[in-house]
């Protein structure tokens, strides 16, 4: 398939914001594509490979401004200069090629997306010497060949930043519009198949025979994780019970991270909520799996969380988030930051997918298989009950232990993954934090100059984008911490986010969402200074989420919760 004819979807998916044209647009484009271009389903999301390979392009603002000087002729310190001016280094490739090719013969030849992908592919497998010079021999390739049009999605593809608004609900209704004409229950089944896979290529490929029943051969797979199910917020044990109905199970809620254990014979792998394989850092965990837990093939969804080796006392998420970054001195992390795995649900099991089976079923089959070793694995702490004051006890016990809370489980709900659903709740204390993404940022002055002072903090909206409510500057250390983990310096957080600075006017910076950060407040205002309609007062970083992806950050809906339930104590307090 020509590259051309996929830019030119791009180009008119983005032309409109409503859901509804981009879904006619997609599926008049994907009734077009043969069965060879199954890979073209990546690209459409700005991706390569399927979601649950952990193989990404990778590609740096810096690194991509450096093969659009190169492609073109141009210094790199013109295309610099472009890019502050426009802001969208896409458009400044869009823009140069089209000077190029206005006083040249042109590219090369006809770029294809089997061609795009190929060179795309190879280059997060490029280490060592020579990898940069490489890298931009393979994407020079592209761009001397791309039309103004190409360049400019090319651009983005490389780093991330596709801008057509197409998420992965769009391509499931797209795809149920394009070969089912919108039967009912259809995009139920494409969803089921996405969630099973993590696939959007394998999807397409059933999808295209336009055979409903052909989407019950794919099947979850160990070794390739899917997204987890994501808890709603209940701001009272009355309401949890309401929402999950009586009895319910009742167990902790862990200061920990994610982490879904997948097993196939000796082979045990690791993976956290934003999919990230960090089956190395984890050795000891390994060995917990082969020795505690019955069953040849298994995954698991569960929490690890750490603990003082001399006091047992577990210790909050910031104190071991390092676990999950270093790739080195793994021994000793090892032993200076031990983690117990606390196993809470099971999604697969000697062969048999369990989603669809219902929770306490689940439960249950966690419980016989996996053998309670404390401080190395053991299963969710847990009662079942119908009683709103046993359950306070419960969760005030959590409190107790230094956990978060307490999480409240209907008893016969399947597992559905990558989404927030209501039959599995959670409640903590007042301390009013959240989950946010930085978006933006504003250089220091005297001491602080040379990094970012202060960051914007975003939620995300219904529809998946990423609205402000705040300026966050306390919290963050003035010197280098040295990467303790605990905290986190100005300059620290400005390198960890330079990579995705996305303009710069003046002392402003706009941040791509990428990094992830736990904040607490004071309370919530409502603000005409911010496009989500509030502010936080006095927001205050707490840590850094690398175990969290920017689609999981608290929504806009958890926000509006949040400040009328502050309005309610303040008329009834």
């Amino acid at each position: 398939m020509k590259y051309l004819k996929l830019a030119e979807f791009y180009e008119e998916a983005s032309d409109t914001t409503k859901r509804l044209e981009k879904i006619e647009i997609l599926s008049k484009f994907l009734k077009q594509l043969d069965e060879c271009d199954r890979d073209v389903l990546y690209l459409l999301m700005g991706d390569i490979y399927p979601e649950y390979d952990d193989r990404k392009i990778g590609i740096s603002n810096q690194l991509a401004l450096k093969c659009i000087a190169k492609s073109t002729g141009i210094n790199e310190k013109d295309v610099l200069k472009e890019w502050k001016n426009i802001g969208d280094l896409g458009r400044v490739a869009e823009k140069l090629v089209s000077n190029k090719k206005q006083s040249t013969l042109g590219g090369k030849g006809v770029l294809t997306t089997d061609k795009v992908i190929d060179n795309l592919r190879k280059l997060p497998g490029l280490v060592g010497k020579g990898t940069v010079g490489k890298k931009i021999s393979l994407i020079t390739e592209l761009l001397t060949s791309a039309s103004s049009i190409e360049a400019l999605y090319l651009v983005r593809t490389l780093i991330g930043d596709l801008r057509i608004g197409v998420k992965e609900s769009t391509i499931r209704d797209s795809i149920s519009s394009a070969f089912f004409n919108s039967e009912e229950g259809a995009s139920k089944k494409i969803q089921d198949a996405i969630d099973k896979t993590n696939d959007i290529a394998a999807v397409f490929d059933i999808a295209a025979k336009k055979k409903l029943s052909g989407f019950n051969k794919l099947k979850l797979e160990v070794g390739k994780p899917i997204k987890v199910m994501l808890a709603e917020k209940a701001l009272t044990i009355e309401d949890a019970f309401v929402s999950v109905g009586k009895p319910c199970a009742v167990e902790y809620k862990y200061d920990g991270f994610r982490m879904l254990i997948h097993k196939e014979g000796d082979k045990v792998m690791f993976f956290t909520r934003n999919l990230e394989n960090v089956s190395s850092q984890f050795p000891e965990v390994v060995d917990y799996i082969k020795k505690y837990v019955k069953g040849k093939s298994f995954i698991l969804d569960s929490e690890a969380v750490g603990f003082n080796k001399k006091t047992k006392e577990y210790k909050p998420f910031q104190e071991i988030s390092q676990r999950i970054r270093r790739k080195y001195n793994i021994e000793k992390l090892r032993d200076e930051l031990p983690v117990e795995i606390n196993v809470f649900d099971i999604l697969f099991y000697e062969g048999k997918s369990l989603l669809s089976e219902p929770f306490q079923k689940r439960s249950v089959l966690v419980r016989k298989i996996v053998k309670n070793h404390p401080y190395k694995i053991v299963t969710s702490k847990q009662i079942i009950t119908s009683d709103e004051k046993k359950a306070e006890a419960f969760y005030k016990k959590a409190l107790g232990d230094n956990q978060e809370g307490a999480m409240f489980k209907n008893l016969s709900a399947g597992y559905q993954p990558g989404r927030r659903v209501g039959h599995m709740l959670k409640i903590k204390p007042e301390s009013k934090d959240l989950d946010l993404v930085i978006t933006g940022g504003e250089y220091g002055t005297g001491k602080r100059s040379g990094w970012l002072s202060s960051f914007i903090l975003s939620c995300r909206g219904k529809k998946g984008e990423f609205l402000e409510v705040g300026k966050m500057g306390t919290g963050i250390k003035e010197k280098s911490t040295l990467d303790t983990g605990e905290d986190i310096s100005f300059n620290e957080l400005t390198e960890k986010l330079k990579p995705y600075f996305l303009k710069e006017s003046g002392r402003t910076v706009k941040i791509k969402p990428k990094i992830v950060v736990s904040v607490t407040y004071q309370e919530i205002q409502n603000s005409p200074n911010y496009n989500s309609g509030f502010a936080l007062r006095f927001p205050r970083f707490t840590a850094l989420r690398p175990d969290r992806s920017p689609d999981s950050v608290s929504t806009l809906e958890e926000l509006k919760k949040d400040y009328d339930s502050q309005k309610r104590n303040w008329r009834y307090g």
